[in-house]
């Protein structure tokens, strides 16, 4: 009993001494169970890949290469003429198939290059360089043309992330916190990769022309904090880099969430992280820059998650890019007979899907496959005014206003509530007691707005 009382003390004091931040917020079941223990996987390479030519904010990619030609894995076969964007590559060896269209999870169909593998061809090798001699605008080229963007979810090209106004920057802050149920694909990163993560930090940092950085990480895992910091501590020589334990409260991995648990700086209302001093980068995002410039290999794999109880065998999974997610379901043994729906993401902020036949791209994070014990299927029903959905925004929005106002048909005026400060976490849903689909609203609510 003795024992039993300190533990529980030493437990408040951590919990009391972590950061996070103030406003808001919530916490859902972690779920993550299914696979933070499992190592990442290596899939076998895939009979056919669909390359898709929007995997970005910005323009869509226009095709490089035409039908039965020859490629080798790593080539840029599809470039943004105009206008922001970023390229993407082949992510095998092998003959283009088709240029045409295929399913994407969010757009219905985007232009897309089928490419058939080359069994018989051999594993690229990717050689590494010392890129301590390379200049600031050579580290950028090779980030550029790696065709990396945000793999967190927003997809924004890093290159033209990494080049903010001269002056406006002082810290970054690397986004480990993982706060989505479910999806473990950075914490395994952190935990079997940590000396490649610090090296990227130190490449961001010399781009930048600045010395502080912090890591950010959620409690709920010790072991990534642990691998983290000692990676810091041996290999962060000439630099300022800290990891940050945070409280488990979502959304604390969202940008201005972040900043604000870290540094106690808050970004203003329509403003950006550099108005305030900061660029916030991704783990997966962070790797991929220490692998493009140390090894100049572009973006042709990706870690995902697959969990849930409507999968038989949950994974991290290494898998090529434009892999289909039926390929990856049959190699992971199928899908059980309880399954209800597919979520492309994390639970609160993927979006549903009806079908398996889209690809992999730079941007997935997750997909999980749920079973009705998994999912909520009550009807919503109208407003009861209890102001739970006000306690849990995260950015002191009015969500139920919000609501309200959609369904009066009077989208346009939504935007003294907030609307367009909402970055749709899902924390007022999660919490109304009648079950209201008040992201969708919001969602509607800008797209009426917009016109």
């Amino acid at each position: 009993m003795y024992i039993a009382s300190i533990n529980f003390g030493w437990n408040l004091l951590m919990e009391k001494t972590l950061r996070t931040f103030k406003k808001g917020g919530i916490h859902p079941p972690e779920r993550k169970e299914y696979t933070e223990d499992l190592p990442i996987e290596e899939m076998p390479l895939p009979s056919e890949v669909d390359i898709l030519l929007l995997q970005h904010f910005g323009a869509t990619c226009k095709a490089l290469v035409k039908k039965k030609d020859e490629v080798q894995e790593g080539d840029i076969i599809g470039d943004v003429e105009k206008g922001l964007g970023a390229c993407v590559h082949a992510s095998v060896t092998g003959t283009v198939k088709a240029i045409g269209e295929s399913v994407h999870p969010l757009m219905v169909s985007v232009p897309s290059i089928t490419i058939e593998r080359d069994p018989e061809a051999e594993e690229k090798q990717y050689k590494s360089v010392d890129w301590h001699g390379l200049s600031k605008e050579e580290l950028l080229n090779r980030i550029k043309r790696a065709g990396i963007v945000g793999m967190g979810g927003a997809g924004f090209p890093t290159h033209v992330k990494l080049s903010p106004p001269e002056g406006k920057v002082d810290t970054l802050i690397i986004n480990g916190a993982e706060c989505e149920p479910y999806l473990t694909v950075d914490h395994r990163l952190m935990v079997e990769h940590p000396k490649e993560i610090v090296e990227g930090i130190k490449i961001i940092l010399t781009i930048l022309g600045i010395k502080k950085g912090y890591v950010g990480i959620e409690a709920n895992k010790p072991d990534a904090i642990e691998e983290m910091s000692r990676a810091v501590k041996e290999n962060s020589k000439g630099f300022d880099i800290s990891v940050v334990p945070l409280k488990v409260k979502y959304p604390q991995g969202s940008e201005k969430q972040l900043i604000e648990a870290v540094t106690g700086r808050k970004v203003p209302a329509f403003g950006l992280p550099f108005d305030v001093g900061v660029i916030v980068q991704n783990i997966g995002t962070t790797k991929a820059i220490y692998e493009s410039v140390v090894f100049n290999k572009p973006v042709v794999d990706k870690v995902v998650t697959f969990s849930g109880k409507g999968i038989v065998r949950p994974a991290n999974l290494k898998v090529r890019i434009g892999t289909r997610v039926k390929d990856i379901v049959d190699y992971l043994g199928g899908t059980t007979p309880e399954l209800r729906k597919v979520v492309v993401g994390g639970p609160m902020m993927g979006f549903a899907v009806s079908t398996l036949d889209f690809p992999i791209t730079k941007t997935t994070s997750g997909v999980l496959f749920l079973t009705e014990e998994e999912i909520d299927l009550y009807e919503y029903k109208p407003c009861i005014r209890c102001g739970f959905c006000l306690e849990a925004c995260p950015m002191g929005l009015q969500p139920n206003e919000i609501g309200i106002y959609v369904e009066a048909g009077k989208l346009e005026e939504t935007t003294q509530f907030g609307v367009f400060e909402c970055f749709e976490c899902g924390c007022c849903a999660y919490v109304c007691p009648s079950k209201r689909p008040l992201v969708q609203f919001i969602r509607i609510a800008k797209m009426k707005a917009k016109r």
